[in-house]
């Protein structure tokens, strides 16, 4: 922290450089660690990467029972940011009861005694447990995770000895300070993610877990730093920055500076500033010297957590021979900063119905403006000073509970419990019942010592109470962005502005999200929107929204509802989603309709596409854009504010007899609920009469709120398309009579309206919220439905696992499934005006093997696995890929290029990429030019049979050079941003990528630009149409395929790619196999869904109208067709593609215009970008693994069937890949000589590919009969064979001693004798043993004898 002055003072002269070789210490890979291996401890050297890599492991392998480890993420170059936790039980995933803990070290990586002096921490820890007691007694209460070294690049960069530094190490590798790099509450940050990956997942960490207390270590001087570390002036002398916790905070520093001997004199007295004092050891961080974009600091902000930064020594890189001196004067500190997190209040807090623990309520201290909330346990822990405190309960749904005179003493802490009751619950007259000095319960029934405040009791005061809008006025385009920029920036520590597209005039669309945490999705914490002014002319919803902007903002943490609302929920508020049609309205219109439409004439209102009615209208960029947003963000509510009556309205908006009557939805007593809590809370409203003095408007709408069929038909409507495509419901707000009201009457339409604004948003905390969580992993299972028994209505869980059901108060039974896991179901009771907590935990449909369930014989994922695996769920989301395209922006020239041009491209890749391309030509086309490949991976001239393969293929029809285009950009986008962003590194790393921009090139040279239906270089030179010469079997092949043909065919042919992506143009949709008419298509749910990936991720294409004015079929569901009903014909690329490389491959079709002008390139790249990039993730999927037999070697070329039907086979070391769609599956092995082995496996929509092992073994058949029985017939035989010939040599023994006289008269005259007797021998057809088995040395009388036999 203090090498900001040490560069200014940094001296020429340099401590002797120590060689680190002379002192490694070998430290044995995990696989082969032993708990008896570990080394003495030394204190005097300097753990390099690998070495601490090692030691870590070694620690976690010996102490499993209290010890693991985990990476939270990747440094620049790829080191792992390793964290150890240590507590008792260590196996459960998140304990309640026990606080957490962090030290991190070694953020500034020239900063090395925090780095050594953590692992002599976790040492200590481990090797004493159960040993020495103050230790045990820290594990046995406390989590504590140690990340001994947050920036090891920089480490590795360091020298020995350097005690200044020379910013070699400070730095991570893209030479960032990341302790300037964390999001500061007086200045905007302005870096990218792939620079900063350290601070990306140390962000995570924190905003995941709820850590308590927490210590930064560096090294410079040594002093004891708190908040604040900057000032809004950033004042360079030092201005005193205090936190609401100052005094808190300094005696946190204090205990820590107190227990080092150094540290308290407050002399450190470093050569470099010698006279430097901190009274006490201590210092407030701003006062010191001012530092934006600190991680202390963003830990109180934003992570529930306190933390100091200690520096621990004057020398950074201080020689090894002073690390045990090092060790031995921070020792005593550390455990006693530690025991730190164990003073104040802590308790749970839990709902008064169920005891059900309360997730994420808010916890107040009286005069303190710094809240903390309860974990998913409900448990909670506010470090407090000794003291007597009032302290608050906040949850939505319940009656805010404070507890007044609570004690805290010197030593542990005071336990108060809390329970909350539901806004509507009868109020019980108990009163509190202390348990004990220092435990205490309390509940919000309890009187005495409570204050108790219903929202409709606290709603009066706090119009007095709260800060109101300071100026009434209508404001234009350029008036309300400076607006809302102006408060996004006096508010940045609760708000975010962005845009969610533009305008047909090219306006853009505004969102203020404010919560306590902006841009983070936080988990259980709901997402509401308002939207007003879809109708230009309508404006007092415009206003309304900036006022409530504004009131919002003003009085967080001062007003306890706001405070709660935004603590809690995630709003988002669009002011005006039509700003064209506003500029065009005209003041004091009445019922008019100038400026109600967009600029292109359009009503946005009925744009959407309907349940009922086919939307003729081409979407507007409006509508588009807000459809896009309501599928990226998991909204809960929302509602539209309208003007012109004065009515709630609810879906659903039209039916199918296009009839004025009721049209109810399957949640209708839902809608009727919230809009109910708009309506009563305005008094107009709810009476029902609207615009009495316009006698045009004779309505009544009893209690305030319509449904929206029953007043009048709406087609096209954007309530009823958020409820049918999405998990949000929304209705639509009628705000007053007249639309665009004079300036005089906006206050009262705010007064009117405040309270229900407010009201209406609490509706997004009814009913039921929870987690859909993996049984194995404890991971929330994205895309789970949540189905409500006799509620024909799901809704499905975020990207995190969590879900939210709004219902009205009663008994409920749901139901959570998942693709690939058993369902689980829960009887719920709904309470009045509360919220109920169900988490659902799903179990994996476990593998069979042969029909028999198996183990799963997985083995433990390293934490480079995990982290793809992550990656992989994390990008499955279209805001995984919509961050990705944000953190990867491009910059390019778009135009068309010529051959010539695209040859020069592909080689300038290569030649500035050579260590991710590979350029090869497949063959020439007729008129000799080369059919390019050009493949992009981490090895790409070595053959990796272990990965996915990808092939991207553009420009079968020369006269649509779209698709070119598109693959150029594509291939220089993944080569520009390699090395820059983390996820393109990996997906590059992990994937073989092959594309072919061009397969007929001197058709491309024959095509005109802006040709839109020219069918000039369609084909080939030979005026061959290459999509129907892909024909496989020769006998079906009437003359030889053509050059181009031929050079894509081998390519296929080499096999080994899992999916393929052609690009062509003339429409806009997907098509997949098969082009050929067929009746059945075997794996047809598969490639219809790799089709639906590509086209849900477009922004357009998904809503199956093309659009195109020469469409055969203008309206295609999903915008995915099979090929043959699109255009039915043999002979394709894609059919060869399945039958002979056993690869699935889509077609795109990516505008009506065959050849667009190239100032279109720009959109339909951006248009198809994301779509591409999820081909990249999918093919990532499925199902993988290796074939091998039973002493490991690989099998290659058995085969892969999947559902009993298509084939893949497996390539060199056995792997094999197959994409599937998202479900249950069986997968066959068969193989020559060994028997077919079965298995079931669970395919994820979300997740990375299923990875199985198969093993093999020989062959149990032989000519179609059990081995068994083959094998004991053969022995037998045998046995058989045996046994007579011992009979035989017996009897034959036996023969021989009868006739031995006889013999003897034989032998007499042997020679009269010897050729009759061999004749007899070969000739004789009854000879037991004939001549083919017949032994050579036997004698002559045996032989004779066998033959009279």
């Amino acid at each position: 922290m203090s090498g900001q002055r040490a560069r200014d003072l940094c001296s020429a002269n340099k401590c002797p450089l120590l060689l680190l070789s002379l002192l490694v210490v070998y430290i044995s890979p995990i696989n082969s660690v032993s708990a008896g291996e570990l080394k003495t401890e030394t204190y005097n050297k300097y753990y390099n990467y690998d070495e601490l890599t090692e030691l870590l492991k070694s620690l976690a392998v010996k102490h499993p029972s209290i010890a693991n480890l985990t990476s939270i993420g990747r440094s620049v170059e790829g080191r792992e940011l390793w964290v150890m936790r240590v507590t008792k039980d260590i196996s459960a995933a998140d304990g309640a009861g026990k606080p957490k803990f962090k030290y991190v070290g070694n953020m500034h990586g020239d900063e090395t005694v925090s780095r050594q002096v953590l692992v002599y921490l976790l040492e200590d820890l481990l090797e004493k447990y159960g040993e020495d007691q103050r230790v045990t007694e820290l594990v046995n209460t406390t989590d504590i995770y140690i990340l001994p070294s947050m920036n090891p690049d920089g480490f590795e960069r360091s020298v020995e000895g350097d005690c200044v530094g020379k910013d070699e190490g400070r730095h991570n590798a893209k030479n960032i300070d990341l302790n300037r790099s964390f999001p500061d509450q007086f200045e905007e940050i302005h870096l990218n993610a792939e620079d900063i990956p350290e601070v990306t997942a140390v962000i995570k960490w924190i905003l995941e877990n709820k850590f308590v207390l927490s210590g930064n270590l560096h090294g410079g001087t040594v002093v004891a730093s708190y908040p604040y570390d900057d000032s809004a002036g950033h004042s360079t002398d030092g201005t005193y920055s205090r936190s609401p916790d100052d005094a808190l905070f300094r005696h946190l520093a204090l205990v820590y500076a107190e227990n080092n001997p150094v540290m308290k004199t407050g002399q450190p007295k470093c050569e470099d500033n010698v006279n430097e004092s901190f009274p006490d050891g201590i210092t407030n961080g701003a006062k010191w010297y001012d530092v934006p974009g600190g991680m202390q600091d963003f830990n109180y902000l934003k992570g529930n957590c306190l933390e100091i930064t200690m520096e621990l020594s004057c020398c950074k890189y201080p020689p090894s021979s002073q690390l045990k001196t090092e060790w031995e004067n921070n020792r005593d500190a550390l455990l006693a900063y530690m025991e730190q997190i164990h003073i104040g209040v802590r308790g749970f807090v839990r709902a008064a119905k169920n005891e059900a623990p309360i997730a994420d309520a808010v916890i107040m201290v009286a005069d303190i403006k710094h809240n903390v909330s309860t974990s998913r346990f409900g448990d909670y822990y506010r470090l407090l000073l000794p003291g007597t405190y009032s302290i608050t309960a906040v949850a939505p749904g319940y009656i805010p509970m404070t507890v007044a005179g609570v004690e805290v003493k010197e030593g542990k802490a005071t336990v108060l419990n809390i329970t909350l009751l539901s806004e509507n619950d009868e109020r019980s007259t108990a009163t509190p019942n202390p348990e004990s000095s220092t435990d205490t319960s309390a509940s919000s029934s309890n009187s005495g010592s409570t204050d108790n405040n219903s929202n409709s009791g606290a709603s009066d005061k706090a119009a007095d109470l709260t800060i109101q809008p300071q100026e009434f006025r209508h404001h234009r385009y350029i008036d309300m962005e400076l607006f809302m920029k102006k408060f996004s920036s006096e508010y940045s520590s609760i708000t975010r502005l962005y845009s969610i597209g533009k305008s047909v005039q090219k306006r853009l669309l505004w969102v203020m999200e404010i919560s306590n945490n902006p841009g983070v999705h936080e988990l259980g914490e709901p997402e509401f929107k308002y939207i007003g002014n879809m109708h230009g002319n309508e404006v007092v919803g415009r206003e309304l929204l900036l006022n409530l902007i504004e009131y919002l903002c003003r009085n967080y943490g001062t007003d306890p509802e706001v405070t709660q609302l935004v603590d809690t929920t995630r709003i988002h508020i669009m002011p005006s989603m039509n700003p064209d049609g506003y500029e065009v309205s005209q003041k004091g219109d009445v019922e008019g309709i100038k400026g109600r439409n967009n600029s292109k004439n359009y009503d946005l209102n009925r744009n959407f596409p309907d349940r009922f009615k086919l939307i003729t209208d081409p979407i507007q960029p409006e509508t588009l854009a807000v459809m896009n947003w309501s599928k990226n963000y998991s909204f809960v509510l929302s509602a539209n504010l309208h003007g012109g009556s004065l009515v709630v309205n609810y879906p659903f908006d039209d039916n199918l007899e296009d009839v004025i009557g009721y049209s109810k939805s399957p949640d209708d007593a839902v809608f009727r609920m919230v809009a109910l809590a708009y309506s009563q809370e305005n008094s107009e409203m709810r009476e029902g009469h609207p615009c009495k003095e316009m006698s045009s408007y004779p309505e009544y709408f009893q209690d305030g709120i319509t449904n929206g069929a029953a007043w009048y038909n709406v087609h096209g409507g954007m309530q009823d398309w958020n409820y049918m495509n999405t998990n949000c419901f929304e209705v639509t707000i009628e705000l007053g009579c007249h639309k665009y009201p004079p300036v005089a009457d906006l206050q009262k339409y705010w007064e009117q309206n405040r309270k229900s604004l407010l009201q209406f948003i609490h509706q997004v905390h009814r009913g039921v919220k929870g987690m859909v969580i993996d049984s194995k992993d404890g991971s929330g299972i994205p895309n789970a439905t949540i189905t409500v028994e006799t509620i024909h209505h799901q809704v499905t869980s975020s990207s995190l696992g969590d879900y939210w059901r709004l219902l009205v108060p009663g008994k409920y039974k749901l139901t959570a499934s998942a693709q690939g896991y058993t369902s689980d179901s829960s009887s719920v009771t709904v309470p009045k005006d509360g919220l109920e907590i169900v988490n659902f935990t799903l179990t994996r449909i476990p593998t069979h093997a042969n029909g028999q369930e198996t183990e799963n014989t997985t083995p433990v994922l390293d934490p480079s696995v995990r982290e793809f695996q992550a990656l992989i769920k994390q990008l499955s989301t279209q805001s995984g890929l919509d961050k990705l395209i944000q953190d990867t922006p491009t910059e390019s020239s778009f135009r068309y290029q010529q051959y010539g041009e695209v040859s020069e491209f592909l080689r300038g890749l290569t030649l500035n990429f050579p260590e991710i391309t590979s350029l090869r030509s497949l063959g020439q086309s007729v008129e000799i030019r080369n059919i390019w490949a050009l493949e992009i991976s981490n090895n790409p001239k070595v053959q990796e049979p272990s990965k996915p393969k990808i092939r991207f293929v553009a420009g079968i029809h020369g006269n649509a050079p779209v698709g070119t285009e598109l693959l150029l950009q594509f291939a220089e986008s993944l080569c520009v941003n390699y090395g820059k962003n983390a996820a393109i590194n990996r997906l590059i790393n992990e994937t073989r990528i092959v594309i072919l921009p061009s397969i007929n090139p001197d058709g491309r040279e024959l095509a005109k630009e802006r040709d839109c239906t020219s069918t000039v270089g369609m084909t080939n030179v030979h005026g061959k149409d290459l999509d129907t010469d892909f024909i496989g079997n020769a006998s079906q092949r009437v003359s030889e395929p053509q050059p181009e043909t031929r050079a894509v065919m081998n390519l296929i042919q080499e096999r080994g790619f899992t999916l393929s992506v052609a690009l062509d143009g003339g429409s806009l949709l997907v098509t997949y196999p098969y082009d050929k008419p067929v009746q059945t298509v075997e794996n047809d749910d598969t490639l219809r869904y790799l089709a639906t990936v590509y086209a849900d991720h477009h922004p357009t294409m998904h809503l199956g109208n093309t659009g195109c004015p020469n469409s055969v079929q203008s309206n295609i569901p999903g915008g995915v067709l099979r090929a043959a009903v699109w255009h039915s014909h043999m002979g394709s690329m894609k059919d060869f593609s399945v039958d002979f490389g056993h690869c699935p491959e889509i077609t795109v079709y990516t505008s009506c215009c065959l050849f667009p002008s190239a100032e279109m390139l720009p959109s339909l790249w951006a248009e198809n970008r994301k779509s591409l990039l999820s081909m990249l993730v999918e093919v990532h999927k499925g199902v993988r693994g290796i074939v091998k037999d039973k002493n490991g070697k690989p099998i290659v070329g058995a085969a892969i069937v999947l559902n009993g039907g298509v084939r893949v086979y497996t390539s060199e070391g056995g792997y094999f890949h197959a994409l599937l769609a998202p479900g249950l599956h069986s997968i066959e092995a068969v193989a020559d000589g060994y028997q077919q082995q079965s298995q079931k496996v669970s395919v994820s929509q979300f997740e990375a590919a299923s990875s199985i092992i198969i093993e093999f073994d020989m062959e149990n058949d032989i000519f179609g009969l059990p081995r068994e029985l083959v094998v004991a017939s053969a022995a037998a035989a045998m046995t058989a064979l045996v046994l007579t010939a011992c009979i035989i040599w017996c009897v034959c023994s036996a023969k021989s001693n009868r006739h031995k006289d006889g013999f003897h008269r034989l032998r007499q005259h042997r020679d009269d004798y010897d050729d009759e007797v061999r004749l007899m021998s070969m000739g004789s057809k009854k000879s037991l043993l004939s001549h083919e088995f017949q032994d050579e040395s036997e004698s002559d009388e045996d032989t004779l004898y066998t033959n009279k036999l």
